[in-house]
Order: structure tokens, then C-alpha cells, then sequence
């Protein structure tokens, strides 16, 4: 298809972009792959080496892979990610610990000192394999949290004074950092010293209007252009982060569309993730899919997933 568009583009420009409005349309269909009714879904992982796509419920306190139910746990689960052993590193409401998938045996790794009222929420592996996870106050109004690295032996804290740590993404050439303090809807680029793990030079890349909802989960493609969930915005949008251009926006049938995360044997899939927590009776009969998980066959490769060790 991408060659028939390059060929009319070359000959008719304004057919050009009406077969580029049809594809976009085509490839950029959600698909519903499960029905979840997640109160907060989130944190979505692909595992490349099993071809497994690991995500949680996190106040229903579950691990799913894929369609699912992988794991009922007796406290919150922020968000996850593959080890390089075949566990998962899951980062749980004040600690990181190693979870076995077939026994779903848990093991502390390390502990967070944090406010009681505190939770850690979004996280994943920078691609030396450290663990980064930043937490937030459950009931939203205090600035207690903090963005954390963990690289199996010691925690580093990067960031304080955060309101709803979410979004997390690097560069195709893993320099750059990005992160979203949900509430500023702004996205923060980062200088990132992959040897060390430490970030510098903050500044802001993106800045998400309000009538789009407020950013959450985040990922990137090997282009380096950002892929965001749009909370209460019903939709994914790309963006360059180069630039803070809007690129595409892609409606999922859900409202509180909360995070996304490429996968599938190309690299070309990307899984969405949604909630149903804090919907009206109208929200939910105008978005009866909300808490679902989708699936957007997209034109570019994304990023990887990258795994914990």
C-alpha cells in the first residue's frame, strides 16, 4: 500500500492524500481484543522473546498477558516489565520485586520510603535494564511523588515534588528521556546518560491543549516521535517531539484511553490500554468499551520494549 500512495503522490498530489486518508483510515482501526471492563487499566509490556504482551489492572490489583487473567495480587500493582531471566520486575505500591509467572511467587527487591497515601503508578527499563517508576498520591492532590531508578542493588530517586508520575519513553538513540507529570500536561525531555542513568537539562517538548484531555502513558517509535494516551480524550495522538507538532490522532472507543505500548512480531501493533474508574453513567453508555484492551496496526516500527537485568 505504502508504494501505491508514493506512486500516486508522484502523479496527482490530490489523489495523493485522499488514498493517504483511506489507508490512515484502514490501518488506523482499533481493534477491541478484550472486553476487560478494567477499573484502571495500565502499564502495557511486550515481552519480544515469548511474544507476550503483559499489562495490569491496577486497582483490581491484576497482571493480565494479553486476553489473559495472569495473576490476582493482593495489593496495587503500578506497572511492569520483562527481566531478562523470563520473570517480571513489577513495581507494587511502595516496592520493586521479581514476580515468576508460572508460580506467581513474589520476591521484594527493594522498598520505597513513601507516604502511606502514596502509590508507585507508571514504570519501565531504560535500555541499560534499570527500572524506572515514579509514584503518586492516590487521592491526587498532593505534589508527594517521585520518579525512581532502580538498578537491581540501590535506588536512585531523579525526580520529587510530582503530582501523577505517568508517561515514560527514550529516544531511538537512547539520549533523550522523556516524562509526563500528568497535571502540567507537558511533556519534559531529558538529557540521558545511559551509562549512569541520570538525566539533565529538563525543558518541555510537548504541551497537550486541554481539549485533547490530559497526557498518561507514552511511547515511541524508531522515527522518535511520542505515541500518547490522552486521558479523557478518547484517543492516542503522536506528536514530535523535535518540534511539539501533532502528527496523527487516532480515536479509541473508550474515554479514558490511558496507555500504549508497541509489540507484534514487526513491531508495527500498538496496544492500548484503558479505564473505567471515575466514568458518569452517560460517559459509560456513550463508551460502553471503556476498560478494554485494543489493538492499532500502525506504519512505523516502535521501539522496544526494553527488559529488566
Amino acid at each position: 500500500m505504502d508504494s501505491v500512495i508514493s506512486v500516486v503522490k508522484k502523479g496527482n498530489p490530490t489523489k495523493y492524500q485522499r488514498a493517504k486518508n483511506l489507508w490512515m483510515v484502514f490501518v488506523m482501526n482499533p481493534e477491541l481484543l478484550l472486553d476487560a471492563k478494567a477499573a484502571l487499566g495500565e502499564g502495557p509490556a511486550w515481552d519480544a522473546k515469548t511474544q507476550t504482551l503483559y499489562w495490569v489492572d491496577i486497582l483490581e490489583k491484576r497482571i493480565y498477558a494479553g486476553k489473559e487473567l495472569l495473576a490476582q495480587l493482593d495489593d496495587f500493582i503500578g506497572c511492569l516489565a520483562p527481566r531478562k531471566n523470563g520473570n517480571l520486575i513489577l513495581g507494587m505500591r511502595a516496592s520493586f520485586a521479581d514476580f515468576t509467572p508460572d508460580s506467581s511467587q513474589q520476591t521484594v527487591l527493594a522498598a520505597l520510603t513513601e507516604s502511606a497515601t502514596n502509590r508507585v503508578n507508571d514504570g519501565k527499563c531504560d535500555p541499560a535494564g534499570r527500572f524506572l517508576a515514579g509514584t503518586m498520591d492516590m487521592n491526587e492532590n498532593e505534589a508527594s511523588g517521585s520518579l525512581y531508578s532502580f538498578d537491581g542493588k540501590s535506588v536512585t530517586r531523579l525526580l520529587d515534588g510530582i503530582r501523577i508520575s505517568n508517561g515514560l519513553a527514550w529516544s531511538p538513540d537512547h539520549k533523550t528521556f522523556y516524562y509526563i507529570d500528568t497535571p502540567t500536561r507537558e511533556v519534559k525531555a531529558f538529557d540521558y546518560d545511559v551509562n549512569s542513568g541520570q538525566i539533565a537539562n529538563p525543558r518541555v517538548a510537548i504541551r497537550v491543549p486541554e481539549s485533547m484531555g490530559f497526557p498518561d502513558g507514552m511511547t515511541s517509535d524508531m522515527q522518535g516521535n511520542l505515541w500518547i494516551a490522552l486521558w479523557g480524550g478518547a484517543q492516542v495522538a503522536k506528536w514530535n517531539p523535535q518540534t511539539g507538532q501533532l502528527l496523527e490522532r487516532i480515536p479509541i472507543p473508550a474515554l479514558q484511553t490511558s496507555s500504549c505500548v508497541f509489540g507484534g512480531r514487526d513491531m508495527n501493533e500498538l496496544y492500548v490500554t484503558s479505564a473505567r474508574i471515575g466514568m458518569s453513567e452517560a460517559d459509560l453508555n456513550k463508551y460502553p468499551l471503556s476498560g478494554g484492551l485494543f489493538k492499532v496496526e500502525t506504519s512505523v516500527e516502535g521501539m522496544p520494549t526494553f527488559e529488566f537485568g
